[in-house]
Formats: structure tokens, sequence, C-alpha cells
């Protein structure tokens, strides 16, 4: 028996519906099991003994109308190391992370002259909720702590650096590659690709790539604005032209050691300091501290003006 014209409308009409509907799970399963826990902060800059009247909360507007939460810790009125206005240093968290616990580079930093300003990203600590966070939108978050801190007094803007830890760090050289009045990057704890921490991820969630992983991949693309080969920081680290100092531990188990090295031997504005730590690296990072603050003292420091 021949199926009538409308009978045909009709199963074309509950195909697409049923399309559409799938999508939309895939959609809202990947955000679910994609999104970053929000982790409260345990601690300020207080904890670390620091004058009151050196620690600032501040919001900054972000990107889609939400509000950033940041700490801006100054140098003592009375310091000497670096020369009024300020250098300043935007340090960015990492998936799931949030500004305390990047509060060990403070005091160091600090103690050099710097001011500091930690963001909470989106998403993250004590910044306002998104649909979803990705390594792009935490580089519109960095841009965005960028901008206040060059409209903000006592401020350098022509000598900011900025330090992320993985993700913050693939956001730090996504924001650098993008915005030219970067003084330095410190990338801690980077990886080289995003395409090959998701290829991980399914592979953990034992999800076929062919077909199913591939799809699912190009679905976050659409979803984030932008390819994976595009943002990946094995790319924009060539694009990067400020120094660039890349720290990683030797015994990360979460991003290898060898992506450290084919970042540094994608730029030749890179340096590489091994740590012998994993991928955390707040305790074991503290040996190298110096060499952080030399690196980044070099590179923001203020030129010599020849005279009139």
């Amino acid at each position: 028996m021949m199926m009538s014209s409308g009978t045909l409308l009709i199963g074309f009409a509950a195909s697409v519906c049923g399309v559409l509907c799938l999508h939309r799970l895939v959609h809202w399963a990947l955000l679910r099991g994609l999104r970053a826990p929000r982790v409260p902060h345990d601690c300020g800059p207080l904890d670390l003994g620091l004058p009151v009247d050196c620690v600032q909360e501040v919001s900054i507007e972000g990107p889609r109308g939400k509000r950033l939460f940041a700490w801006l810790v100054t140098p003592d009125r009375t310091s000497d190391a670096q020369p009024t206005p300020h250098p300043a240093v935007l340090v960015m968290h990492g998936w799931g992370s949030n500004a305390a616990m990047m509060l060990p580079v403070v005091a160091p930093l600090r103690a050099a002259g710097f001011a500091v300003l930690l963001v909470d990203a989106r998403c993250h600590g004590r910044s306002d909720d998104e649909d979803f966070a990705s390594m792009p939108r935490f580089a519109e978050d960095i841009a965005a702590g960028l901008g206040y801190l060059r409209a903000k007094a006592g401020i350098d803007p022509a000598r900011i650096a900025l330090i992320g830890h993985s993700v913050g760090a693939g956001a730090a050289l996504l924001a650098a590659c993008r915005d030219p009045v970067v003084t330095a990057v410190v990338a801690v704890s980077a990886f080289a690709h995003p395409g090959e921490i998701m290829r991980g991820w399914l592979s953990r969630a034992r999800i076929p790539y062919p077909v199913i992983g591939w799809y699912l991949l190009r679905h976050v693309e659409r979803t984030i604005g932008a390819r994976f080969a595009d943002i990946a920081p094995v790319e924009t680290i060539r694009r990067v032209g400020c120094p660039v100092l890349v720290v990683h531990g030797r015994h990360d188990a979460t991003v290898p050691f060898a992506d450290a090295e084919r970042l540094v031997a994608a730029a030749p504005q890179a340096r590489l300091v091994a740590v012998d730590g994993d991928h955390d690296l707040r305790d074991a990072l503290g040996a190298h501290t110096g060499a952080v603050v030399d690196f980044l003292v070099a590179a923001t420091a203020a030129p010599v003006r020849e005279p009139a």
C-alpha cells in the first residue's frame, strides 16, 4: 500500500524532531559532563600576613555582563624594588581551581615590586556563573583583567605580565597572542593541544573516537566558537611577541612533560624551567620562584629613556 504525502510529511517531521532532540540531549550531556567544579576559597591574601591596606577585593566587569571577582595586591608604598608606576602581574588559575590556589606566587612577586591581580574565571571561585566555561572564555576574562589593570592608578599599563596554570596557561598564551602589549607570559603546566586532552577524556570515558568521538569534539568546537587547532598553545605561542617562560613538572601525570618541550620548541622566545613535581606545583614551585621572578623583572624592566 502506498503511503500518502501527509504520512510522509509526518514521518519526516518526526525524524527531524528526533534529530533535534538528540542534538540537544548531547549538548546538555556534554555541558554537564565537562562542567568545572566550583571550589570555594579556603584562604585569602590576608592569610599571608600582608598589610590590610595592600589588599583589595575588586569586582571587574567581564564579558556578557558577568562580574569577575579578583584580589588586587599592591607592593609596599615605601618599596623601591620597582619604580612607580609599578609593573603588574595578572594571575589566572586552572580548570576547577580558583584565585586562592594561586596565592603562593603573591609574596615573592610583591617583594619584587609587582602589583598582583588574582582573578576568578567565570564559573569558578566567587565570579558569576555561565552556561559553560572554556579556554577561550578564560582568555576573555584575562582580557577583562588586563583592561582593569591598565585603567588603575599607580600601575604601568605597558608593563603587565601574565601567569597562568594549566587551562589558565593556555588562556594566557591565547590572550597574549591577541594583545601585543602584554609584556611576558609564565605558562605553568600548560598542555600543547586541547584536542589531545579531549581525545584522552573520550578514551577514559570509553567513547570510541571514530564517528561518535569525532562528532562530540566537533560539537565542542562549535559550542566554544573556536577550532582546537586555532587555540592550541603549541600554535598560539608562535604568535606571542613577548618572552615566555614555560614551567612544568617532570612527573606531571595530567599533562606530559613532553608537552612543555613541544611548546618551547615551537617558539624561539620561550624557555623551559623543569620542576621536580606534578601538575599542581604549588609546593614544588617554591625552589624555582626566584627564576620566575627574575624572568618577570627582566621582562618588565622600565625602558631606559634617552635624554631630550
